[in-house]
């Protein structure tokens, strides 16, 4: 059965007649090799062709859709078609030129992919794969189509007809009907890795940004100029769950690493186009939220978009509805959410204010603080997005999730999707990381309705082994931290900005800055409220922060720095596992974790390295 992206259920109310049916019998009639799109936009002009059909052994095709049937055609020529429509006469493109010229459009970018051509020989600078382009009348039988002239500007073997995508016929007739299309065949199929180029021309929001921490929704590039070893993709899973995503609440719970905030980043792009209202993104973490917060303008539309962290929108409802805050106090940021909650029960703060919801990192929220952003959704479009890890849940004193997320008008029983497939770290760095998390994190299965633990599984990317070092005080382990990573930029020419340190303590930030700087090494130190706010991912300098703090980023570089403290006096040790897993799957691909007493982590940790 082949995949068809969106599916099919969630483009069902803007298909024609004709597209569902062609569309049941692709699913139906090809096997599960085939990649079939619907209405993919193709260059920059965004033109669509209705579909787009890509076959390994096959190649590239191209097909549009129209419902005329005889009495709805006037007159076709090479270039126009006379139709009558129910508002009278009118002159449109002949599809199959229209389908023609889109395919070259689209040509003319992938011919400038040199690993997409031939680059010797005979065929050299021509396509590696053949590509072919067609119409398919879906109320025209192949009789019909016969006893006209139709067949003069559309070739019969350019054409599928109405009798050829019912149910009944056979998948060989289908198929063979598709790839008479093709003027030629070829010997050898795509590869995976050409797949996932043609995949990255055909829809750009589907690449992964290849700097670490750059433009999470990379623009359209100089295909003539872009690095051609290093293209990343969406894979298929991904990217069906980012296009076909429908109306109502949704919940994706997928491991660190998994795409999650990048599928998230497409929805925003999506909506942003359809919504009147704005839409909210909230997250719990101050840096990831100002991390989204700049990507989210980068695109453009910062206007459309409204990223928070949670308590930065509770204060700001408040503040936008003339509502005291409450006094100063330790308890200052509960009662800042109860103050709001109260409010929006009054109607003193209205309700059904955005058009859309996001919660990134939703384990962390509270289930009171999670019904009262469920009722900010417009009900007219009902559109909740909840991403979920609980092997992640580092700010709340629960173990795991011990509540329904009906129970806080999360609705979305038949409508979760899980992902097991983490691409952000290495084999080697997610493997010490679980292996460790695991010896205090048990996996509880419930339904779908709770949210359980998942064991990751590995993309397939290799690295160094984590390395695991001793010292006998903080000023030690803090030198070497520091002398590493200046090494690394000096000697490999590693950027400042791919380098993190995460730390345990607020004290250890206050040292790790001032060793860094004394040997010369550019810092930015997220050391308080305000500079978290003005995080700049992309500035060249080290980032230091807490372990906290860092859930949601990612380097290629990390030193994971205070083990020597965790799990702390009275501290619960699956909480600080928690924490010390998602300071360890932060890094993409080096890992150094440094500690500067005997703990019971770093024995675990040891006991990792050697395959115990």
């Amino acid at each position: 059965m082949a995949r068809l992206i969106p599916s099919l259920n969630s483009c069902l109310n803007r298909m024609q007649s004709g597209e569902k049916r062609f569309a049941r019998v692709l699913e139906s009639h090809l096997e599960d090799d085939y990649f079939c799109w619907y209405e993919l936009p193709v260059g920059k002009r965004q033109r669509y062709s209705d579909f787009i059909i890509l076959h390994p052994a096959r190649g590239l095709l191209l097909l549009e859709v129209k419902d005329w049937k005889l009495d709805t055609i006037q007159k076709v020529d090479k270039a126009s078609a006379t139709i009558n429509t129910p508002v009278g006469v009118k002159i449109v493109s002949n599809p199959l030129e229209q389908v023609r010229q889109c395919t070259y459009q689209l040509l003319q970018r992938l011919e400038r992919d040199p690993q997409l051509v031939h680059q010797t020989g005979p065929n050299k600078g021509k396509m590696v794969f053949p590509y072919g382009y067609g119409v398919v009348l879906s109320n025209v039988t192949r009789r019909q189509f016969k006893s006209t002239d139709l067949k003069e500007v559309l070739p019969e073997h350019l054409v599928i007809c109405k009798d050829e995508i019912v149910e009944s016929v056979e998948p060989e007739a289908f198929q063979e009907r598709l790839w008479n299309m093709f003027n030629f065949k070829f010997k050898n199929p795509l590869n995976l890795p050409q797949i996932d180029r043609i995949r990255w021309h055909l829809f750009p929001e589907v690449r992964i940004s290849t700097s670490e921490q750059g433009n999470l929704f990379p623009e359209e590039e100089d295909i003539g100029e872009l690095q051609t070893d290093i293209i990343k993709v969406m894979d298929m899973q991904q990217e069906l769950l980012a296009r076909s995503l429908g109306e109502g609440h949704r919940v994706i719970h997928g491991v660190a690493g998994s795409g999650k905030t990048l599928i998230l980043g497409y929805r925003c792009l999506y909506l942003a186009k359809l919504l009147n209202k704005p839409i909210l993104v909230l997250c719990f973490n101050i840096t990831l939220a100002a991390r989204l917060r700049e990507l989210i303008a980068e695109r453009g539309i910062g206007d459309k978009v409204n990223v928070y962290h949670f308590h930065d929108w509770c204060g700001e409802q408040l503040r936008t509805y003339h509502i005291d805050r409450p006094q100063p106090c330790d308890k200052y940021f509960d009662r800042l959410v109860e103050t709001v909650i109260t409010a929006a029960e009054k109607g003193t703060i209205p309700k059904d204010q955005y058009g859309a919801v996001m919660i990134d990192e939703g384990h962390d929220f509270e289930p009171e603080w999670l019904k009262l952003v469920v009722s900010m959704v417009d009900p007219d479009t009902n559109s909740l997005l909840l991403l979920y890890d609980d092997a992640q849940s580092i700010y709340s004193k629960k173990k795991q999730l011990d509540f329904s997320l009906s129970s806080v008008g999360v609705q979305a029983r038949g409508r979760t999707t899980v992902l097991k497939l983490n691409y952000r770290n290495t084999n080697e760095i997610l493997s010490f990381a679980y292996k460790f998390a695991s010896r205090y994190l048990k996996p509880d299965a419930k339904d779908e309705d709770h949210v359980p633990l998942i064991e990751p599984e590995a993309a397939g990317r290799h690295g160094p082994a984590p390395v695991v070092k001793s010292f006998k005080s903080y000023e030690e382990e803090v030198g070497y931290i520091a002398r590493v990573f200046k090494r690394m930029h000096d000697e490999q020419g590693i950027l400042w900005s791919d380098m993190c340190v995460t730390y345990r303590n607020n004290w250890m930030g206050e040292k790790l800055n001032a060793q860094l700087a004394s040997i010369g090494v550019p810092c930015q130190w997220l050391g308080d409220s305000k500079a978290k706010k003005q995080f700049k991912p992309s500035s060249d300098s080290v980032k230091l922060m807490t372990m906290h703090s860092s859930k949601g980023l990612e380097f290629p570089i990390v030193a994971v720095s205070g083990i020597g403290n965790m799990p702390a006096d009275g501290e619960d040790p699956i909480s600080a596992a928690k924490l010390l897993y998602v300071a360890m799957t932060r890094s993409t691909k080096k890992l150094l974790l440094t500690s500067h007493k005997e703990t019971e982590f770093l024995s675990q940790l040891k006991q990792v390295d050697h395959g115990l």
